[in-house]
């Protein structure tokens, strides 16, 4: 049996074997020839570890496949925390938690990536964080800490934003997550507020019975008031025409028969006065 392979048979395989091999490098090439910047980046070309000043925008890029690279740059606003330990003002013990908004200038990716590199939270942004917190913080009694939060905030960013300014990074917002205390001192500050709401109570109390002891004052004033005006309206005059009006009362219920029982020194009816008043009736017209 023939097994010998017709000679165009093996240059046919070899000519598809190498075409093969170039369609694959070309594709290789290609595929590495294209790279993509993605949206809220800022991409830079690396030749042979060398940066280019040339930023590129969000899209597709040509490159040098194997010669060429491209790394991208976040700008958007990343969050970075930070834990802080420190001591106030007057010595107490201060643990912070502090979040920062910040952004990497466009304009200065190339000198931020150059100088400083990708790592650049961890070799600028956190211990300088760090430092200012620590040394805001000491400017501070504890209870100041917590009373004027905003002040203390503002301080923070207003340092942070000068120092990060150097490295071409933008401070968007600084937030105080949390002041930690001892528990020593949170038990001050407890012990301290009930006196305070106690102390308040009190005053609140003191206020109340001056206001009651004014009103009960103001009010026997005027009662005594009243009865001088009403003694000052009580005449003789007065008080002869009551005892006429009362007797007038009495001859008009007075059936004609005098009481069987009589007491006293006042009569039942003052005769003079009740006939100088028929008289004086019986003049008028």
């Amino acid at each position: 049996m023939n097994t010998e392979i017709n000679p165009n048979v093996k240059k046919n395989v070899k000519w598809m074997s190498g075409l093969v091999v170039i369609v694959l490098i070309v594709l290789l090439l290609v595929l590495n020839g294209f790279s993509t910047v993605q949206y809220g980046h800022i991409g830079l070309y690396k030749t042979f570890g060398k940066l280019n000043n040339n930023t590129l925008d969000p899209g597709i890029h040509l490159r040098l496949p194997f010669v060429q690279s491209i790394i991208q740059v976040n700008t958007q606003v990343t969050k970075a925390e930070t834990d802080t330990t420190a001591s106030s003002k007057d010595l107490q013990p201060v643990s912070t938690h502090v979040a920062v908004n910040y952004s990497v200038n466009k304009e200065a990716v190339y000198h931020l990536m150059n100088n400083i590199g990708s790592s650049f939270d961890v070799i600028i942004i956190n211990p300088a964080i760090q430092e200012i917190v620590k040394e805001v913080t000491a400017k501070y009694p504890a209870e100041d800490l917590i009373a004027k939060r905003d002040v203390v905030a503002g301080e923070i960013s207003e340092n942070l934003t000068k120092r990060l300014a150097k490295y071409d990074l933008i401070v968007n917002d600084i937030n105080i997550v949390n002041f930690k205390f001892s528990d020593a001192f949170n038990q001050s500050i407890e012990a301290k507020q009930v006196a305070q709401q106690q102390a308040l109570k009190a005053e609140n109390d003191l206020k109340r019975i001056q206001i009651e002891g004014k009103q009960k004052i103001v009010q026997a004033q005027a009662e005594a008031e009243s009865l001088k005006l009403k003694k000052l309206e009580v005449t003789p005059e007065l008080v002869q025409l009551k005892q006429i009006e009362v007797q007038e009362k009495a001859v008009e219920k007075w059936n004609g028969q005098l009481p069987n029982v009589t007491g006293g020194a006042t009569p039942f009816i003052d005769v003079d006065s009740f006939n100088q008043q028929s008289t004086i009736q019986s003049v008028q017209p």
